[in-house]
This record gives C-alpha cells, structure tokens and sequence, in this order.
C-alpha cells in the first residue's frame, strides 16, 4: 500500500500541485515571494550549512509558519544551552521566513525545499540533520520518507487532531495511515488528540500526551512584556481598560457600538484596539467608527496623550505587552472565522471574551467552561458582559483567576518535549 501511495503521490499529487503553486504565483505575491526565495535555496544551504559543526548533533525544526514557530521557540531556546547542539530551522511560508531569519537561537533559518522526492533528497545529502522535529501538523511526505530512510528520528511536536479533520476522510486517512506510521513520536497536546492519532493505527510506543508549548510560550513572553513599560502607567491610572487584540472587521462591528455605549456611562472605561492588520485604510476605518462619538488617539501618538477614550494600535508584535495593562480583553477572530490566541491574555490573570468562533481553540473553549473565558454573540451581550465586569471588581478579578490558573496549570510541556528527544539523540 506505501508503493501505490508514493507513485500517486510523487507521480500525480506533486506535479499538480507545483503547477497550481506557478499559477497562484501569478497572482498571489504571497506565493509568489515563497517561489522566488527558493530559487538559490540550496546554493545557500551548501554555503550556510558550512558552519555545523561534524562533533555536534543537529536538530531540524519545521514550521508551516511564524505562528508555528512561536510553539517551537520555547524548545529551541531551551536546547541551545546545550553547547553540543546545533539548530536548523525551516519554514514553508515567506511571512514565517521572512520574520524569522534573524532568529537569534537558530544557526541557520531556511524555507523548506518543495516536496518531491529528489529536493527532499538533495535536502537531507546537504544538511544531514541527527533529529527532525515537525511544528503541529505541517509535514510533507517525501521530507518524512526520506528521513526515514536515513534512520533519522522523526518528532511531531504540539500534534493536534481534531474530530472532524480532513485527515479522517477515506482516501486521506488511508494516505495518513502510512505517513503516521514513520514518525518516531506523535507528541500530543491532549489525550483526544492521542485517541484521534491512534484512529489512524499509531502505537503507544509513538504517541505520548505532553500538553502544548504555547502555555510554556506566553507566560515566558508575559514575564519579559511586564518589564516594558510601553505606556506611562500615570496616563491611565484609575481607567478601566478593555483590550480588543487582532481584530476584525467582524468583530468590530460588535465591540465599537457596544464599548461607546459602555462609556456613557463609565467614564473610567478606555478602549485599547489592535487590529489584525492595521494599514492606514483599517486605522481610518476604526477612527471613523467614533468620530463625533468618542474621542480617540493613535499608539505611536501617546507622548500626546490627553485623556483619549480610545487607543488604537497602529504598531505590530506589540500586542501581548498591551495586555498587562488591560482590565478584561476580547480576543479577535471569533467573529470572523477562527478566534486568535486566548492565553496571550489569559497569562495575565484577566477575563477573556470572544465571539461564537470558538470550534478551532481547545483553550478558549476550556475557558469559558472553567469561567475563565466569556462567549458573547452580539452588540447586546457585547456591552452587558464588558459592564458587569467593569461594575463588579469581585467578579472580574474571580474569573481573571480563573484564566491565570488554567494557564499555571499547563506549563511544563517543553521539559517533557526535551526529554523525548535526547531519549534518542
């Protein structure tokens, strides 16, 4: 079954999906960029992978993208105090590539080669990795294949399967049945995760339920964002501040009628908004929201600040450090299609509200179940729950508790993650 697997997949998938990727590239800049920054790819792995050195043991890291790579940090971070380590570190899209080739803990930053056999080949000739870790869900069989010819351990790290994954339909299943069967260790991050990877025939031996480095990720990042000082804590003191994180347009149509509501009649209540994508047309779009309304300032404006009622956040990678100042927030997304990360505000021991789309986060939906978490579904139920927080200070710090607690209570997947691999380094 692995032989009519590896023909349909290197014979027919591969070269579909290379000229689908040509045709995108046309009109995609994004895609684009990716086919463009692999064009002397492996010129420069020959020249860069120079620098490994033969007497020390090289770990492979791959992420699909940035938001991935934030999981692995953690682990790599912890590896490089081990001296006898070297780290490679690879990425399939440009925005993961592109913000990340500076990254100070990894000795060298690639995109991955495209999968087919002879790139993943020519790949594993020039870097020769001793381990090879895959982020969450992103990897590609002939990279996985190949590794397994070489005898080189394969570790699928934060592995999450949902109950209704595309991964679970007939052929795909059978397809998965195969590739699942090569990788080392399927490191979960839940015990269903567990049981929907051993629905596809993998052994105890292989799986192993750890948790999620994303806990380990935000509290490491909350502890270095409460040293920052980004705002004169004296401009806000005695407000109330509602954090709006990687918002939408969908979920501004929610919070901005019921936040110029809410501060009618709070007048210690601020709105602190940061949109997911803030270009100049987003930013005007938000200030227009309030004009003759509420009056409002941009982020990189505040040495000007006098007592604006909103703060919009022209400014970007800054958004977690802007929760330590916030009372309760609303995490962006759920309105939209998929919500955003709900610890990234959960760290800091505040309540967190977000939308109906909820069905892609195991922590939110463990949140609100916990207390922790509030889902609101409208304006209405917008404005009812940002005011009973901001009313009831029993009842905010009660449920920010609750959101600190489930955080504390899941650090600790990096060290377990870290024994599994020098158990076979």
């Amino acid at each position: 079954m692995k032989k009519i697997w590896f023909v349909f997949y290197n014979y027919l998938f591969i070269p579909l999906f290379y000229l689908l990727i040509l045709v995108s590239g046309i009109f995609n800049n994004k895609i684009r960029r990716g086919i463009r920054g692999r064009k002397r790819m492996f010129e420069e792995l020959i020249l860069d992978s120079a620098i490994f050195s033969k007497t020390k043991k090289m770990i492979w890291f791959h992420s699909s993208s940035l938001g991935e790579f934030e999981q692995a940090k953690p682990i790599i971070e912890a590896l490089k105090k081990d001296e006898g380590l070297s780290i490679l570190v690879t990425f399939f899209s440009p925005s993961g590539y592109e913000n990340s080739k500076k990254y100070p803990y990894a000795d060298l930053v690639s995109y991955i080669p495209f999968d087919s056999y002879q790139k993943a080949q020519r790949f594993r000739q020039i870097v020769r990795p001793d381990l090879a870790v895959m982020m969450r869900y992103d990897i590609w069989p002939n990279h996985i294949w190949m590794m397994k010819k070489f005898d080189v351990p394969v570790f699928l790290v934060d592995a999450t399967m949902k109950r209704n994954s595309a991964r679970k339909f007939v052929l795909l299943k059978s397809f998965h049945k195969i590739l699942f069967k090569e990788l080392t260790k399927i490191l979960t991050v839940s015990k269903n995760d567990a049981e929907g990877f051993r629905s596809f025939g993998c052994t105890d031996n292989q799986i192993k339920v750890v948790g999620d480095t994303r806990f380990d990720r935000v509290y490491q990042r909350s502890l270095k964002a409460r040293t920052k000082n980004l705002i004169n804590e004296n401009l806000l003191k005695d407000k109330k501040i509602f954090a709006a994180g990687s918002t939408w347009s969908a979920d501004e149509e929610v919070i901005i009628p019921a936040f110029i509501k809410l501060a009618v009649h709070d007048k210690t209540a601020l709105l602190l908004i940061a949109p997911h994508e803030p270009t100049i047309i987003n930013l005007e779009k938000i200030e227009n929201e309030f004009v003759g309304k509420l009056s409002t300032i941009r982020f990189s404006h505040m040495n000007n600040y006098k007592d604006e009622r909103v703060i919009i956040v022209d400014s970007i990678g800054i958004l977690l450090t802007l929760y330590t100042y916030a009372s309760a927030a609303f995490i962006g997304g759920s309105f939209k299609q998929s919500i955003h990360n709900v610890l990234e505000a959960a760290v800091y021991g505040i309540p967190v509200l977000f939308g109906p789309k909820i069905e892609s986060s195991q922590e939110a939906q463990e949140l609100q179940a916990r207390g922790g978490g509030i889902m609101v579904r409208n304006k209405r139920e917008m404005y009812k729950q940002i005011r009973t927080l901001f009313m009831d200070d029993k009842n905010r710090y009660a449920r920010g508790k609750i959101a600190f607690e489930y955080v504390q209570e899941n650090l600790g997947a990096t060290n377990k993650i870290i024994k599994e691999i020098y158990n076979y380094l």
